[in-house]
């Protein structure tokens, strides 16, 4: 009886040891398992994003490229900061953005300094007033002489008899050094506000029957009026042919020598290729390419 007892005993125990032996080798297994699922299944790669900083005139047409760009790119974000011209200029230099946008040609002094421009598209700078006002064309000479001050009554040019008020952009804008080279007038002009936008200006000209503008013609909206210069009526064709006297390039500001991020470069080739033109022309401005 006793040796019956001891087999039983010894069957039992050999029993559990090989349920133990199953269960380890079970949870090994299960580990191998999750390890192996971990290793095919990697993290997906952080998004990519392109920095623009400058020019408030370019905001509609870096606006539509950027969508386009983004919808054919989806791991790609483009982001714009519309700082004006001059702080665009010195945020590409200094490294705090990709490329630099510049509503304006750069200056000798700048290139000497290791910038490079590339002219993404040209823009007529229209000249604006309030919707009320009766005035419907200006000569180069008369808008030169609004804004030095030699005309300041609108009768003098075919208005009603009210003080021209003349509304402006800050010194650092490519707006403003577009316009006054263009008119010569550069350090003359008597501006009776100095904005920060393309935006503001136009606000401001619509909110005021005497006030006289300027802007990118790709912003312009119905609450202002473009008047036609020297009988010339800006529009995209007429800045493409060259007849309308008051334009400036949109210029995309990179520093020489120096190789964009694998998303910046995309993004720059596609801006600057024969694809993008028609978006361009949607935005207001005529492509270089």
């Amino acid at each position: 009886m006793k040796k019956i007892l001891a087999f039983a005993l010894s069957a039992v125990m050999a029993l559990a040891l090989l349920a133990g032996c199953g269960n380890q080798t079970d949870n090994n297994s299960s580990s191998n398992d999750n390890g192996g699922d971990a290793g095919d299944n990697p993290p997906p790669p952080p998004p990519r994003t392109v920095s623009t900083d400058g020019s408030t005139s370019m905001e509609k047409v870096i606006g539509a490229l950027s969508e386009s760009y983004m919808a054919a790119n989806k791991d790609v974000t483009v982001n714009y900061n519309p700082t004006g011209s001059g702080a665009g200029i010195t945020a590409v230099q200094e490294g705090t953005c990709d490329i630099g946008l510049s509503s304006r040609a750069l200056k000798d002094e700048e290139k000497a300094a290791g910038l490079k421009e590339t002219v993404l598209a040209y823009d007529g700078i229209a000249i604006i007033v309030h919707p009320d006002n009766p005035v419907s064309d200006l000569s180069i000479e008369q808008i030169a002489k609004l804004y030095t001050g030699e005309i300041t009554n609108w009768k003098d040019v075919g208005g009603s008899d009210a003080e021209v008020v003349l509304i402006g952009r800050e010194a650092a804008s490519g707006t403003r050094d577009g316009f006054e080279s263009i008119t010569g007038t550069k350090d003359k002009c008597q501006y009776r506000q100095e904005l920060t936008s393309t935006g503001d200006v136009i606000t401001a000209v619509s909110q005021n029957p005497d006030a006289i503008g300027y802007a990118s013609l790709a912003a312009i909206k119905d609450s202002v009026k473009a008047l036609s210069v020297d009988g010339v009526t800006p529009s995209e064709t007429t800045v493409k042919d060259g007849s309308y006297p008051v334009q400036r390039p949109f210029v995309l500001v990179t520093v020489e020598g120096k190789a964009l991020s694998a998303a910046a470069q995309s993004f720059f080739d596609y801006a600057t290729s024969a694809d993008a033109a028609d978006i361009i022309a949607k935005a207001g401005a005529v492509a270089a390419n």
